[in-house]
């Protein structure tokens, strides 16, 4: 298992404000409000791919951020902007990365999540006409974005397994092919574990596993048979590297089925995947004995890839190889497409603290409240003291102990306590 992760931020777009106008036309030169509203700032959307494979798109971005709303004007709301839509593999978990705090598991295909809700556009001063409020000259601004750095993590099942003989070169070619850094050493047993590399490769990315070389017996448990086994169980699609000149002088084409005799004994269905027959070390081979060769495993019928890991011959030929099959062997998975709840229990939330100061109010709610206030307009700010007047702020404040003339900040905004009940 290969654990990919990235950090990431995500910017949702703000939203537009609402515009301050009045109607005006012939014969009407005092007519109402009509200032219309902003349009909604856009929503950075995950959605879970099944043919996505790794993070390596999103760790060199580091940065989505959606465009803002556009301001209303006379008469005119403004547009919403676009969302964008960010592909994850299935099985991406985010978490918050500054609190820790887990999101989402995003298990299946067609999972849609709002990572980062684009803002809502701004009330035009249309909204806030009445019988005694009937030349409102102010509007709201748009809602402020949201960013959330998130910890993106895939535990990830290799797509290709490279498997083999010791000594075949498997560590070789991954370590042409990927950025992976394997131990490479000319003595047999010199992977222990799986080594695992992300191929970048024209448009494609997958992960290859270089496994532990198999022996005569594996699938009978001799040596570490089992443990190498059950690695090659979590691969799609199986490269069978085959040493070309093995220093033992023994035959490459038995070598092979001696290898496939144990995977065969070990599990039908793995013995049944997609194979690839990579034939390493072709730059020192005689020619004769290579064409001798190439016939001989022409004749299984299984895609073959003469190359040299060693000089990179056959290489870019032999990753076309791998991609196509790989495509030809995607899963065919259809899910229901789940949109689970954007909206924090928090996001209703606030409270009053006090402070060396005066008092501090906090909460999601609050702070947006102050965030679409034109704090520069006086009408605005007396419509602010009203809302938060009717959604009980007040009260709070006084059954905190506050009294005439005390500090109270929330977000931006600070202001003198009035006892008026």
């Amino acid at each position: 298992m290969f654990l990919d992760e990235a950090i990431v931020t995500f910017t949702s777009g703000r939203g537009g404000s609402g515009a301050v106008s009045f109607h005006r036309e012939k014969h009407v030169p005092r007519g109402g409000p009509d200032g219309a509203d902003g349009g909604k700032g856009g929503d950075v959307v995950l959605i879970a791919d099944r043919n996505k494979r790794t993070l390596y798109d999103l760790k060199l971005a580091m940065h989505y951020e959606a465009p803002p709303g556009e301001h209303g004007v006379q008469n005119k709301r403004g547009r919403n902007a676009k969302n964008i839509e960010i592909k994850v593999p299935v099985g991406t978990v985010i978490t918050d990365s500054e609190t820790g705090d887990f999101l989402l598991d995003m298990n299946q295909p067609g999972m849609k999540y709002i990572i980062a809700k684009g803002g809502k556009g701004g009330k035009g001063n249309l909204h806030y006409a009445s019988s005694v409020r009937q030349v409102p000259n102010f509007a709201q601004k748009g809602a402020p974005s949201e960013r959330v750095v998130a910890k993106l993590e895939l535990k990830l099942l290799a797509d290709v397994g490279l498997v083999g003989l010791p000594n075949a070169g498997k560590s070789t070619l991954i370590s042409r092919i990927s950025a992976a850094k394997p131990k490479i050493a000319d003595y047999p047993f010199t992977t222990i574990v799986p080594n695992l590399g992300v191929v970048k490769f024209r448009d494609e990315t997958f992960v290859v596993a270089d496994m532990p070389g198999l022996i005569e017996g594996a699938s009978a448990g001799v040596g570490l048979g089992h443990q190498f086994l059950r690695h090659v169980e979590r691969n799609r699609v199986l490269v069978h590297v085959v040493d070309a000149f093995p220093v033992d002088e023994s035959d490459p084409f038995n070598n092979y089925h001696l290898i496939e005799a144990e995977l065969k004994a070990y599990s039908e269905e793995i013995y049944n995947r997609p194979r690839i027959i990579a034939l390493n070390k072709i730059d020192i081979l005689p020619r004769d004995t290579f064409n001798e060769l190439r016939e001989k495993f022409e004749s299984l019928g299984v895609p073959l890839c003469p190359i040299s890991a060693v000089s990179g011959q056959g290489l870019d030929p032999f990753l076309d190889v791998v991609t196509e099959v790989l495509k030809s062997t995607e899963p065919v998975i259809e899910a229901e497409v789940l949109t689970p709840m954007i909206v924090a229990n928090d996001e209703l939330f606030w409270d009053v603290e006090e402070t060396d100061e005066g008092f501090k109010l906090v909460g999601k709610r609050l702070l947006k409240m102050v965030a679409m206030t034109d704090l520069e307009n006086d009408e605005a700010i007396r419509y602010l003291a009203r809302r938060l007047e009717r959604i009980g702020v007040m009260d709070r404040l006084r059954l905190a102990g506050a009294e005439e003339g005390d500090e109270v900040t929330v977000g931006d905004f600070t202001f003198e306590f009035t006892d008026e009940q």
